[in-house]
């Protein structure tokens, strides 16, 4: 069994997987992750070099999926990283520009230059770079949250 589904139930990451992937594809007209023969879907984004995060559509939204990459490093398990909300990622001080930053990408649909600062769990900053945040439709095209992809970030 697949490690996304074995977190979250049967059949529950791989369509998680697929509407990241899916939502990538069709708002950015390229694919997230190479072409290649992965298990599955859940396990291509899971064990992908790049961070993949994504939150759900809450008021204060709650962070509903992270990578392997991701877990690290924010320092969390999967079980402390789905249950913190995601403003909780960044500063305090900076968390009014977050906000009007995730207005910008829920109205544009995405935006693929984005840099910023985020804390980890154990107070480490770093700085994201050349992050692609974009927003994340079901199969029906229903909104259903947010996710964000990056590979290059610096400990500062």
């Amino acid at each position: 069994m697949a490690l996304l589904q074995q977190l979250t139930g049967v059949g529950a990451g791989e369509r998680h997987a697929a509407i990241i992937l899916n939502s990538y594809k069709r708002l950015l007209g390229k694919p997230l992750l190479p072409q290649g023969e992965q298990e599955s879907a859940a396990d291509a984004l899971f064990h992908a070099d790049l961070v993949v995060l994504s939150h759900g559509t809450q008021q204060d939204p709650v962070l509903n999926y992270g990578n392997r990459a991701a877990l690290s490093l924010w320092e969390m398990d999967w079980d402390a990283f789905t249950r913190i909300e995601s403003k909780h990622t960044a500063e305090p001080m900076i968390q009014e520009e977050r906000q009007r930053f995730l207005e910008a990408v829920a109205g544009q649909g995405y935006i693929d230059d984005y840099n910023g600062i985020r804390i980890s769990s154990s107070g480490r900053r770093f700085r994201i770079e050349q992050a692609v945040v974009w927003n994340l439709y079901d199969e029906a095209g229903a909104y259903y949250g947010q996710a964000a992809a990056f590979a290059n970030y610096t400990f500062v």
